[in-house]
């Protein structure tokens, strides 16, 4: 199936019911009063995570949805029913965007969290509702009133805790192979991850954390090229990034460069997420001659000027691979407590994430613009569809 993404939807609120004009009729009664009921509210629009979804493929056929309408009021004093409301289910990690105003309205980061992004129009009011000692027999009511709408675009984006960065063929699907139960395509060619994956790493009992392969970004990828401005946005809510390097790679480019191309793509894409917390993996250290391992090494490291975390391993065997996850492990679980006990963090990492969403938009957008141009041509005709932008294939959890 599809692995999509993004999706523009049009949503709309249902309209409130009318409030009914009656009076009370029966036999031998001669002045029986007013009786009209009032009407029912309308149906609201509500977006809620669902677990279950991992993608927002059905929003690009049924772009629009209205809630119900509520029932106009009866006589008897009877209040009509209240319109049923439209509950919306998305991938757990969609962001809601008002199109029109560019207002971000929400996060859904929780299995079951809802968002109510249309609400309902109100109740018209029935003739009863406008009695009093000097009006008996009152001939007003009110009509039920509109209820919201809105174009939404929703994005979403993985939920995981780690995110994997490199150039095709860096070894990041073997590595999620290594240290999870996730099977993604291995191949002795680039671009074989062409959706992310994702993988549950158990390190201890009652520990684990969510790993996420992101497909390989090449030279370009920030302006378009490859598959990478599709992805990089998903690594926005990773908390700790994983750049692996490939030491012995299929084609010319050296291990020095292939980082530096992976890092400044990076900054392209969003300044923000370039200066997100990101460790070194040295990945395929078995396959270097042993007297030149410590040279291919060090040259990465001075490459990129880098003075962080830096890790040896081979992924295929596993070597090196144990002490990443359990220090990876210790790093996550000393990153939640700071965000529940500070919230002068939670609000830091809050804004973050605000900005990396800001500067991938702006890029992705500039993206579409620039294809749409250039589909545009010499004729004037708009021949670029953002459902060109999809690939058809397999999504793996």
């Amino acid at each position: 199936m599809k692995f999509v993404d993004e999706a523009s939807i049009y949503v709309r609120a249902g309209k409130g019911g009318n409030g009914c004009l009656s009076f009370w009729r029966e036999k031998f009664v001669a002045k029986g009063g007013p009786d009209g009921g009032d009407g029912g509210d309308g149906g609201s629009v509500i977006l809620q995570a669902d677990a279950a979804l991992n993608t927002l493929i059905d929003y690009r056929y049924t772009r629009s949805y209205q809630a119900e309408t509520g029932e106009g009021g009866k006589g008897r004093d009877m209040t009509g029913s209240k319109g049923e409301d439209l509950i919306l289910t998305v991938p757990v990690g969609t962001t809601v965007i008002d199109e029109d105003t560019g207002e971000t309205l929400g996060d859904l980061t929780r299995d079951g969290e809802q968002l109510k992004v249309a609400q309902g129009g109100d109740k018209g009011l029935g003739n009863t509702r406008f009695k009093s000692s000097t009006n008996r027999a009152p001939r007003q009511t009110t009509k039920g009133t509109e209820g919201e709408e809105r174009s939404l675009k929703l994005e979403m984006k993985l939920l995981a805790d780690v995110g994997l960065l490199g150039l095709p063929n860096a070894g990041k699907s073997t590595f999620i192979r290594s240290v999870s139960s996730a099977k993604p395509k291995v191949a002795d060619y680039p671009f074989t991850t062409l959706v992310p994956n994702l993988g549950v790493v158990k390190v201890k009992k009652h520990q684990s954390f969510v790993i996420a392969d992101i497909p390989g970004i090449i030279e370009g990828a920030a302006d378009g090229a490859g598959l990478g401005i599709r992805f990089l946005k998903h690594l926005v809510r990773n908390r700790i990034l994983l750049h692996l390097v490939d030491l012995a790679p299929w084609d010319d480019v050296t291990p020095a460069q292939a980082a530096k191309i992976a890092v400044n793509e990076l900054h392209q894409f969003s300044p923000t997420l370039g200066g997100r917390e990101r460790w070194l993996v040295l990945n395929k250290i078995d396959m270097v001659p042993s007297d030149e391992l410590e040279e291919r090494c060090q040259s990465v490291i001075d490459a990129l000027g880098w003075e962080g975390p830096t890790y040896r391993v081979a992924a295929i065997s596993g070597e090196g691979t144990q002490v990443l996850c359990l220090d990876l492990m210790t790093a996550l679980d000393e990153r939640r407590l700071l965000l529940k006990e500070s919230p002068e963090a939670r609000e830091a990492e809050e804004e973050m994430r605000r900005q990396i969403d800001e500067e991938g938009r702006d890029r992705i957008q500039s993206y579409r613009a620039a294809k749409r141009a250039e589909a545009r041509g010499d004729d004037g005709d708009d021949d670029y569809d953002d459902d060109d932008y999809d690939v058809e294939v397999e999504y793996v959890k």
